[in-house]
């Protein structure tokens, strides 16, 4: 069996661009490196643009990054889909454009015949792009994953401007504000040329050459386009006024029936359009929880096309090697909580700050807090610095790796998963799922899945919610026996390797 992946990043991206997803691909390649009669293969695209940009969309064998797997590792240049999808917010280029679509089926054509083509995302693509694979290879199976909600919001986490859940969308008007900033595409092109350039003849990211040479190749390309920006204006200026004959047509920008909609017309007929498109040309959607599944079903999804997958993970393997952690509350010292992942607003850690800050003094005394976050602006720092202050300790990590989550994690006696988006499953709540240490979750996004414990979950956003959730941890009224006895073992790898493979044969 021959496998195509896609996903808008190259999965050994030297700027580890993707987060879990590259993580979970690079794993999935592994994996499936070591089993018979199985080939795979990897096509990125939306972050390779030849210069000038305006060129025709092609493919390519992988040119930059680590020489591993350059055999099955494919670009897709100059693609009419900007990635990742903030990037190409709101165009129409996110449904349709016949010739990247086009270069995506030369690629398959070229290099297959492919059994499966898997997409991890359809960002950086055409959505259109399945159809048009269906009417070449008709005996091509397509699976998309749901790693996000891209089909059914441009936003991608239906989480509006970046400040609250987005529970209606309104139409698609809810859409036309959702931004707070949306870069020229442009310029966007422009960059990811550059930095093609450069990667192309062995200067690599994250070196100091790279970055001296893009930041002063921008600010060349900046200032040359602030130049013929003004020539433009001069030239228009001086130009004679346009002579009309004859009676003047009004164009309309939209179709009147579209118009009549609303603002956010475009973007309602974008959700129709992909979850048309889902509907009809993919024979199987993969939601990464139960709660991603019933989210695609509620907005349109076929149901009878929608399976669930709960992602494989090495980190597996430490639950059989650990035992549940011991009695909650501990004895003579304050209960230790830990927070892992980012200092954004939509993973919950500022409503984390807010809740304990509103908590009763005495309560939150008792408790000891571990962040284990890159180091954010000042003034976030300043404020998790004055949340501690009013509890029992607090430790901050500039972030973490997984070999040393064994050491960061120790001591900790359960986790915080305090998200306020529909996080589709988040890779730190399985890393200390996998270690039996227990997890307190917001009622959104698929980590309360892990434990199916109704005791440990709190109304997302509500600080009072969680303060009592944290009050029946201390005061002992949670069973932590009855927690683990119906939680969820995580998923292995291989477990999750051999379901794909039934998936992929029809056989699921």
């Amino acid at each position: 069996m021959r496998i195509l992946y896609y996903n808008w990043v190259d999965y050994l991206d030297d700027e580890a661009r993707g987060g879990g997803v590259s993580v979970y691909q690079k794993n999935v390649m592994a994996g499936l490196a070591g089993r018979e009669g199985v080939e795979t293969g990897f096509l990125a695209a939306g972050l390779t643009y030849d210069l000038p940009p305006g060129r025709a969309p092609r493919w390519e064998r992988m040119r930059h990054g680590p020489k591993e797997d350059r055999d099955r590792r494919y670009d897709l240049v100059n693609s009419g889909t900007l990635a990742p999808a903030h990037h190409s917010f709101g165009d129409p280029s996110q449904i349709s454009h016949p010739a990247t679509e086009a270069a995506f089926c030369d690629m398959v054509a070229a290099t297959g015949p492919w059994d499966v083509v898997h997409f991890n995302n359809l960002e950086g693509v055409p959505a259109n792009v399945m159809a048009a694979l269906k009417a070449r290879f008709p005996e091509t199976r397509i699976v998309v994953a749901l790693h996000n909600y891209y089909p059914v919001c441009p936003q991608v986490n239906l989480w509006q401007r970046e400040s609250r859940h987005c529970d209606d969308f309104l139409g698609g008007a809810a859409c036309t504000g959702c931004l707070l900033h949306q870069p020229s595409a442009r310029l966007v092109r422009a960059a990811h040329g550059v930095a093609y350039r450069l990667k192309r003849v062995g200067v690599r990211p994250g070196t100091r050459a790279f970055d001296l040479l893009f930041t002063n190749a921008m600010r060349a390309g900046q200032r040359a386009s602030r130049l013929v920006g003004a020539l433009r204006r001069r030239l228009r200026r001086a130009a004679p006024p346009p002579r009309i004959e004859g009676p003047s047509e009004r164009v309309e920008a939209v179709p009147r029936e579209a118009a009549a909609e609303g603002p956010g017309n475009a973007f309602a007929a974008r959700r129709a359009e992909m979850v048309a498109l889902l509907n009809t040309h993919a024979d199987r959607v993969l939601g990464v929880s139960e709660r991603v599944s019933r989210i695609a079903a509620d907005h349109g999804v076929d149901p009878a096309r929608i399976r669930t997958s709960y992602i494989g993970t090495r980190e597996a393997a430490k639950f059989a090697a650990t035992a549940p952690r011991g009695p909650l509350p501990p004895e003579g010292r304050p209960l230790h909580l830990a927070y892992l992942g980012y200092m954004r607003r939509d993973k919950g850690f500022f409503f984390l700050l807010d809740a304990l800050d509103a908590m009763d003094a005495d309560l939150a005394r008792r408790l000891h807090l571990t962040v284990a976050a890159r180091t954010g602006p000042a003034e976030a720092m300043a404020r998790m610095r004055a949340t501690g202050a009013r509890l029992g300790g607090l430790t901050h990590h500039d972030g973490y790796t997984h070999a040393g989550l064994d050491t960061l994690l120790a001591d900790v006696d359960a986790g915080l998963v305090p998200v306020l988006w529909e996080d589709n499953l988040p890779q730190v709540a399985i890393e200390m799922h996998a270690r039996h240490i227990p997890l307190l979750t917001s009622d959104r996004g698929g980590a309360r899945e892990l434990a199916n414990c109704p005791d440990m979950v709190f109304r997302a956003g509500d600080a009072e919610s969680f303060a009592e959730r944290i009050a029946a941890l201390l005061e002992g009224r949670i069973d932590m026996d009855a927690y683990w006895a119906g939680a969820r073992a995580p998923t292995s790898m291989e477990a999750h390797l051999d379901q794909l493979l039934e998936i992929y044969a029809g056989r699921d």
